[in-house]
């Protein structure tokens, strides 16, 4: 039985294989009509951001470890 199901596992994992096709449609067309820079500028910007809101956190605790110690 645990052959059965293992053997019809991979049958249906090399069928979903087989149904997806090797052309990325949407990245061909952002690429072609020049938007793919925009989408990455924008993924930039976002990325950036995080940082600097993580830097800015940790500066935050930082000084609240220092305020903490301080008083201990």
């Amino acid at each position: 039985m645990k052959k059965l199901i293992f053997a019809l596992t991979l049958l249906l994992t090399s069928v979903e294989l087989f149904a997806q096709s090797n052309e990325v449609e949407m990245a061909d067309t952002l690429r072609s009509n020049g938007k793919i820079y925009v989408v990455v500028f924008c993924i930039l910007i976002i990325l950036i951001g995080l940082l600097i809101y993580l830097f800015s956190l940790d500066k935050r605790l930082k000084k609240i470890e220092e305020k903490s110690s301080a008083k201990n």
